[in-house]
């Protein structure tokens, strides 16, 4: 979940707050066109990868992707400063990852990739507007709801995978019927609400008036949460394609 989920100490709202130093101010503050930006440069560098292994895909493209992509993220929640050069290069890895497991649904349900991209972009059109319309407020309340849910199917994913070592399956998490779907569902819900948080966090670093390498920052924690629910709705697609 470290590789999907954005309501952990990366993207908290405290690091984004104190940070600017004598160096920081010569290169001027965070904005929030320049994490737009820079989240446009990062998806276009994970497309790029992914396509590559989605036309190649290997078992050494998705193990390279994930640990390297999981480095990158802890290194760059410890050391925002190093989030230029991290976030471009959790982008290529996370790429090869994304593209490698797509590949492996495509091979089993005809169209299932290209309805999830286009769910994740639906998704992220509709949250947006939700978000700038103030339909939906973050506030305290909400922020802690979501990181609580949020850590909650973290600890799920990390058990059920403590379990498949020892051969055990955990019930419908990873089944279709209706539970399974109902739990992929309400991940999905959560992965979407966190896309809020990502949002709310950008216009605060502005606000903050923090250090411009903060909008690699800004970008590699929305492009973390994009690439959990995109990954979520290919679970999702599959459990329906599978019960039909």
């Amino acid at each position: 979940m470290a590789l999907f989920g954005s309501s952990n100490p990366f993207m908290k709202e405290e690091k984004y707050q104190n940070l600017l130093d004598a160096t920081s101010v010569a290169e001027g503050t965070m904005t929030v066109s320049g994490a737009v930006n820079k989240t446009l440069i990062l998806s276009g560098l994970l497309i790029l990868t992914s396509a590559i292994s989605f036309m190649m895909p290997n078992m050494i493209f998705m193990w390279v992707g994930a640990i390297g992509g999981l480095i990158a993220v802890l290194v760059a929640a410890f050391k925002p400063h190093l989030s230029r050069y991290l976030a471009p290069a959790y982008a290529l890895l996370e790429g090869l990852f994304v593209g490698t497991i797509s590949a492996v649904y495509a091979a089993s349900f005809s169209g299932i990739v290209f309805n999830a991209v286009l769910s994740t972009i639906g998704i992220l059109v509709a949250m947006l507007l939700i978000y700038k319309s103030r339909i939906i407020a973050v506030t305290e309340k909400f922020r802690m709801g979501v990181v609580a849910a949020t850590a909650a199917i973290a600890l799920v994913y990390v058990v059920s995978m403590i379990l498949r070592m020892f051969g055990i399956e955990m019930p419908f998490l990873h089944q279709g019927g209706m539970m399974g779907i109902g739990i992929s569902v309400a991940i999905i819900v959560v992965a979407t609400l966190n896309l809020l948080l990502d949002f709310d966090n950008i216009e605060k670093g502005e606000m903050y008036s923090a250090p411009k390498y903060m909008e690699w920052y800004s970008a590699m924690g929305l492009l973390i949460t994009l690439v959990w629910l995109y990954l979520e709705l290919l679970r999702l697609l599959s459990k329906v394609a599978r019960d039909r």
